[in-house]
């Protein structure tokens, strides 16, 4: 027996069923970390040398995007690749931003953003 046919008279079911939700698309932070960054699309496109509206169709998901191009946008978005698939700048941005200084192991400037953080020893005055 055909297999539709037999899911309709043994369950009950329609001999098609079609899912009445979309697939979600996966949530990438592109447009956020450019935001954050406090750049246009023009200067991200510049950037990694696109066209403006091939930025815009990334931001939004309407067009793919290849390793190279991912890790043009981290280099102009000052982040690692994985930040624009998976971190949104909102909320782990200035720790990010923290750990890249410290990778580039530039111990001066480190030690001023550690001086600049709040005591919170209750030791501070």
């Amino acid at each position: 027996m055909e297999p539709r046919r037999l899911l309709r008279d043994t369950f009950g079911m329609p001999a098609k069923v079609t899912p009445h939700l979309k697939q979600p698309r996966p949530t990438f932070f592109f447009k956020a970390w450019r935001k954050y960054r406090g750049l246009t699309q023009e200067q991200v496109a510049e950037r990694v040398g696109m066209s403006v509206s091939s930025v815009s169709q990334l931001e939004t998901g309407k067009q793919g995007f290849t390793d190279g191009t991912l890790m043009a946008f981290a280099d102009a978005l000052r982040c690692e690749p994985g930040d624009l698939l998976s971190r949104d700048p909102k909320l782990d941005g200035a720790i990010i931003d923290l750990m890249r200084l410290i990778r580039q192991k530039d111990p001066n400037v480190v030690l001023n953003v550690i001086r600049a953080l709040p005591d919170r020893t209750g030791t501070d005055g």
